[in-house]
């Protein structure tokens, strides 16, 4: 019970963001090269079958007792850090990828070590979803092609602030990680 609901508060938080946090008809390119489309369609597509094999398959990844809520203190965690970086943002977030006309690199919070903190979240609460399922094959369906999705998804947004801010973001990009810390 407390899986389905941390599961359907996470998804809601994403469709709000998704409804609410658009750019302007002014500010989007049509740089986003399907980018967020493909997010939801791998995200609609790998929460279920993800699911449905845990549900049908014995594959655990442990025999420790409560995995299941290690998983979704998890999916917590990445909640809270996305939202954290979200708000660092302010008003330069968006779900789409647009460059607003006053438009600036925030290298401040977490953004003065990482690029891309709010996928990074994104992708713990993947992580997370998947050791709660306790199942490495459900884990694997729900966390390999939702990364995939995500990495597609940072390159296009790199190449769309790179053409916006030219050198200013290649040197930023040379002073912190895409994604994890001393690793990427």
């Amino acid at each position: 019970m407390l899986y389905t609901t941390i599961v359907a508060i996470w998804l809601a938080s994403e469709i709000f963001l998704n409804r609410i946090f658009r750019s302007g008809p002014q500010e989007r390119q049509k740089a986003d090269r399907k980018s967020l489309l493909w997010i939801w369609v791998t995200i609609m597509a790998t929460l279920p079958l993800g699911s449905f094999v845990a549900e049908h398959t014995a594959a655990p990844i442990t025999s420790y007792r409560y995995i299941s809520k290690v998983g979704i203190a998890v999916i917590v965690l990445g909640m809270l850090f996305r939202f954290w970086s979200i708000y660092t943002l302010g008003h330069y977030f968006t779900v789409d990828v647009a460059i607003r006309d006053d438009h600036r690199i925030i290298q401040h919070g977490v953004y003065k070590y990482l690029r891309h903190p709010a996928y990074l979240g994104s992708l713990v609460s993947f992580v997370g979803n998947g050791i709660a399922m306790n199942n490495y094959i459900a884990f694997l369906i729900t966390v390999l092609p939702v990364t995939g999705a995500f990495l597609y998804r940072m390159y296009v947004e790199e190449q769309v602030l790179i053409n916006n801010f030219g050198e200013e973001y290649l040197q930023y990009k040379k002073k912190t990680w895409r994604l994890i810390p001393f690793v990427f």
